[in-house]
């Protein structure tokens, strides 16, 4: 799958780095030179240009991508590039980064989102269910939200897991098909789930799935795959 990637920051690289390590085709595209980052991600492709204008995604074949994440720090380059996406290059599969919750009510299909991911709103809902019926400490993937076909899942990292010590990336190349580690939190803070990032036991792992069962994911995450 070909995927293309708006925001070229710490979330879109640590996104487009577990699409590549799942086998997908990934261009980041950014208008800060400083964020192009050819090295970090060798990959990848990198494109600097202004994702918000018409030329620069022509420029980028955008009409050839099965799907693009608008993962900027900006929520109107995030409604802006999704609209263009799905109106002006008829791409099948749009995602959009909400970065201020009060904004939710316009990441919709009307500007062209097929799928809408508040960090902001998923932390709070990881607080909220550690407060009220607190978190699943067995292993087990939990269910968090729908979010167009796919599922949000949380799951504990137990002593027993074969992953506690070690690295995120050699978790996300373990996962089960239709499966990607997309937050990490630790001792409270949410961090994006980099390669090198060393898992530790009661950490939560925030999970996007698709797949059909989450049988595979257990088995992986508890060492009886």
């Amino acid at each position: 799958m070909r995927v293309a990637i708006a925001g070229a920051g710490a979330v879109g690289r640590s996104i487009a780095a577990e699409l590549l390590s799942s086998g997908h085709e990934v261009l980041l595209i950014d208008r800060d030179a400083r964020a192009i980052d050819v090295h970090a991600l060798t990959e990848a492709e990198w494109l600097l240009a202004d994702a918000c204008e018409v030329s620069s995604l022509e420029n980028a074949r955008l009409d050839e991508f099965d799907a693009v994440i608008a993962a900027t720090s900006d929520d109107k380059v995030n409604l802006v590039v999704s609209l263009l996406a799905k109106r002006e290059f008829g791409v099948r599969r749009v995602i959009a980064r909400v970065n201020d919750p009060r904004d939710e009510w316009l990441f919709t299909d009307a500007w062209g989102v097929d799928v809408a991911v508040s960090p902001p709103r998923l932390l709070a809902a990881l607080v909220d269910d550690d407060e009220e019926v607190g978190l699943d400490r067995s292993g087990e993937a939990v269910p968090l939200a729908s979010l167009g076909g796919a599922d949000l899942l949380e799951s504990v990292l137990t002593e027993g897991s074969p992953f506690a010590g070690r690295r995120a990336g050699e978790l996300s190349a373990a996962l089960p098909e239709g499966v990607v580690l997309v937050a990490v939190v630790q001792a409270g803070q949410a961090r994006p789930p980099l390669p090198d990032t060393v898992l530790t036991a009661g950490d939560v792992l925030v999970l996007l799935s698709s797949a059909r069962s989450d049988d595979d994911l257990h088995a992986v995450l508890s060492g009886a795959a």
